[in-house]
């Protein structure tokens, strides 16, 4: 479970995001980054058991994200993410296909899946499954237990215009037009506190599992 300390110090982290407080708090990051760790391995170890692309043997620590942010082309200087990130990709250790990815933050917590803006390429593949196999996906996103705990799968960000491959009239255009193919879980930060807090995450993903599984296929 993640442990009240860690939400502690991302909050105080929020209100204290600079070099010095970073500086004289630092056993506290590494106290909290432990503990995702942690979390983290636990949390691969149960959705290996959901989704057999998942490489068990995972090293749970390279699955956290850094905490450090890169501001090179970025207005806000602020050098420290306000939260935790464990990023679990599918089939095998590389990023490049559909993957779970934890967040932690108070207040703003959650689990998501699937493909977050795939690059050109990769995108192509997709809609091109879709157009062939759309019914396939539509099954799983329009699951009334899968609406229930991710929303409508439509509402993520789309293209304006179709994209010039397909037909206005496509009976799946509004799955070929977006540009992230996601399913998001918010978690209240009090469930993450609780010993089954894992295995919750876990059975959520069971629900992203066929989602992750649609789209590799699309890029096999």
């Amino acid at each position: 479970m993640i442990q009240r300390h860690t939400f502690d110090f991302l909050k105080e982290l929020a209100e204290n995001n600079n070099r010095e407080w970073f500086l004289a708090n630092k056993e506290r990051y590494e106290s909290a980054r432990e503990n995702v760790i942690e979390f983290a391995g636990t949390l691969i170890s149960l959705l290996h058991k959901v989704d057999p692309g998942i490489d068990e043997a995972l090293d749970a620590k390279k699955s956290v994200m850094r905490i450090y942010r890169d501001i090179r082309f970025s207005k806000d200087k602020t050098p420290y993410k306000t939260n935790f990130g464990v990023s679990v990709p599918t089939n095998g250790t590389k990023a490049g296909r559909a993957e779970y990815f934890l967040h932690i933050s108070p207040g703003n917590s959650f689990i998501a899946g699937g493909y977050w803006v795939p690059p050109a390429n990769h995108l192509k593949s997709i809609r091109q499954e879709i157009d062939y196999n759309g019914n396939a996906l539509k099954e799983i996103v329009d699951n009334k237990e899968f609406v229930g705990l991710f929303g409508d799968f439509r509402k993520q960000e789309q293209l304006k215009n179709v994209p010039r491959e397909y037909d206005p009239g496509n009976e799946n255009i509004d799955l070929i037009k977006l540009k992230s193919f996601v399913a998001f879980h918010q978690l209240n930060d009090e469930a993450l506190l609780l010993p089954e807090a894992a295995a919750t995450i876990a059975t959520v993903c069971g629900k992203i599992y066929p989602l992750n599984v649609f789209l590799n296929s699309a890029l096999s």
